[in-house]
């Protein structure tokens, strides 16, 4: 049976139920707003009276972007000057069922700044972190270069939702991001497995999961020590990048983790001087668990610390504690920076290690959940057979 009651994100409460959606529905003024369970899962109304990402840019690096969608306009800032080029790049690997390369960019964008349209802005899509700006970034084949680009052209969040085993420089480019105050969020993948992948195993990254309106862990998350948190990522409505008034239900690992990085959005506005230790210590320690997951040895490596629950992260009174937080730092010069004469408070989230495969999108939409399983796995080795160094989009 349905549970009907929604989570709120309320100061002092003993948050310890799942991610749930009310029976009632919103007030929005059409299906789409009615069906986006995270923003009333979250009391997103409540939060946008202390913060809405205001100031903040989050960089979306992703396969491409319709910047004139009705629910998206005025959000973007200009993108790099390879940004077209990657575009074009990517269009000649769509894979199956995909028909423009914008989808995958555009539904990533909307998650985190959406504005909607209508009286009001009551339809469409709403972002958690409507008052944060997106710098557009296509990645294809330029990871650490569109990493850099983001980084030095202001970006304050990093959200990555792809993933593969290849790690390139990478984690040079991540660790670079994470010396400059940058909170960088990567999605663990939805192969049901325990490969690792890259950017997510790179040290200092936020590594997200997948959740379900009741709080569960999804059964498409890859799961291993990459996982830090989860975020709503099941039946989510997003703007679609085919047209300018498209929309469609999407899941997977990429949406959880474009909600994560909005709610890293929110804590840049209210804590600006936070590293990206801290911003990740406040989201690890208001996370919460559904109710038969309670006596989990955290981190997981299906739930990581759990889901996040921004109304907490924002409002409750936590020490910044180290600099690196729960985050295990890159070595070398970025990490010495961070960590400048800090102690170590809180225990790592896991070991981040290197490995190589084609670049994968973390995304999946609700047809591909029907191949999970046998018939995914098959697919899957039969991709890496015959595409061994290719880059893929899902």
């Amino acid at each position: 049976m349905r549970v009907t009651r929604t989570l709120r994100a309320t100061v002092g409460a003993a948050l310890t139920g799942a991610l749930l959606i009310t029976a009632s529905g919103t007030a929005s003024a059409d299906q789409t707003r009615k069906d986006l369970w995270p923003l009333e899962a979250f009391g997103a109304q409540q939060l946008w009276k202390e913060a809405t990402g205001k100031g903040v840019t989050v960089a979306v690096l992703d396969s491409g972007f319709r910047e004139t969608h009705q629910d998206m306009k005025g959000q973007f800032l200009p993108g790099p000057a390879f940004g077209k080029a990657a575009e074009a790049e990517a269009a000649k690997n769509l894979q199956e069922g995909e028909t423009d390369v914008r989808e995958h960019g555009t539904a990533m964008a909307s998650i985190v700044a959406a504005h909607g349209h209508g009286p009001g802005g009551s339809e469409g899509v709403k972002g958690l972190a409507p008052g944060a700006k997106i710098l557009p970034v296509p990645v294809y084949g330029k990871s650490g270069q569109a990493t850099r680009w983001a980084v030095d052209h202001g970006a304050d969040v990093l959200s990555m939702s792809y993933g593969g085993m290849e790690g390139g420089d990478q984690c040079d480019s991540i660790n670079y991001a994470l010396s400059k105050g940058v909170v960088v969020v990567a999605s663990v993948g939805n192969d049901a497995a325990t490969d690792k992948q890259y950017p997510v195993g790179c040290p200092g990254v936020i590594g997200v999961g997948a959740v379900d309106q009741y709080g569960e862990s999804a059964d498409f998350n890859n799961y291993n020590s990459d996982t830090d948190l989860l975020a709503p990522g099941v039946k989510i409505p997003v703007a679609d990048g085919k047209s300018d008034t498209g929309y469609r239900n999407s899941q997977g690992s990429s949406q959880a983790t474009a909600y994560v990085s909005a709610a890293a959005a929110l804590l840049k506005e209210k804590y600006p001087d936070l590293t990206p230790g801290q911003i990740a210590n406040r989201l690890v320690k208001t996370a919460g668990l559904p109710k038969d997951k309670q006596g989990l040895k955290l981190p997981d490596s299906h739930y990581g610390y759990g889901f996040i629950q921004p109304g907490p992260a924002l409002r409750k009174a936590i020490p910044a504690g180290s600099k690196e937080g729960p985050l295990p730092m890159p070595k070398g010069k970025a990490s010495s920076q961070l960590n400048a004469g800090a102690q170590d408070a809180d225990p790592p989230m896991g070991g981040k290690e290197t490995l190589n495969r084609a670049l994968l999108y973390g995304g999946i939409g609700v047809s591909a959940l029907v191949v999970i399983g046998a018939v995914a796995a098959i697919v899957l080795a039969s991709r890496r057979r015959k595409n061994a160094g290719a880059q893929n989009w899902g």
